[in-house]
């Protein structure tokens, strides 16, 4: 167990130092990923921003992601038989809320430039992995020196599939449970993050850098 989002960060960061360059930028996923990304950038003295997706739920249980979406690109687990006008549908509705977001998070300036940068992709947990398979995608298009991701807890098997990546130069994370059920079950203290708490922690380190 975690007591928290700042204990987990600080454990990975420990981890981390051994990826530290000059340049290094952290990717965290809001909402739940911005407290640990902050707080790792703070340790390694890195840039940070954010990386805006949506998990795609399923028709009969919004939670289950069958895959994500981003403002340019999306990810399905073609494996589950879903009906191409559910996933337009839901692409046209998330993207929507996705460009609220952007403009939640970048009122006063411009995404980091990824380009020819270590990038770290940071989130409190990983459950199915389409929400990281997907971030991963859009984060490529950026063209990075080289990408790793960083969580304090995942299932296997969803660790086996990001590793497996070929964008993924390494996936570090701190505990891979065999009863793994839910990312919070794992903490302690798994409060939601709200958008303002994820911006103003946005905002303090861009302040910083």
């Amino acid at each position: 167990m975690f007591k928290n989002r700042i204990e987990a960060a600080d454990q990975l960061a420990e981890v981390l130092k051994n990826y530290n360059e000059d340049n290094l930028l952290i990717l965290a996923i809001p909402r739940g990923g911005l407290p640990l990304g902050a707080r790792i950038a703070e340790k390694l003295n890195a840039a940070l921003d954010v990386i805006l997706t949506k998990k795609i739920g399923h028709p009969s249980n919004k939670e289950y992601a069958i895959g994500a979406l981003s403002l340019e690109s999306y990810f399905i687990d073609d494996r589950l038989g879903i009906s191409q006008q559910y996933i337009m549908d839901e692409v046209v509705r998330l993207r929507a809320i996705l460009k609220e977001k952007y403009q939640l998070y970048y009122r006063q300036c411009q995404p980091i430039a990824m380009k020819n940068r270590r990038v770290i992709i940071v989130d409190d947990g990983i459950a199915t992995g389409n929400t990281m398979l997907a971030t991963i995608a859009l984060a490529t298009k950026e063209q990075p020196k080289d990408i790793l991701v960083a969580v304090p807890v995942s299932p296997v098997e969803t660790l086996r599939k990001i590793s497996s990546s070929a964008f993924v130069l390494k996936c570090i994370c701190l505990k891979t449970p065999t009863d793994f059920q839910s990312v919070g079950q794992f903490y302690e203290d798994f409060s939601t993050v709200s958008d303002s708490e994820a911006v103003l922690l946005l905002e303090r380190s861009r302040g910083k850098n």
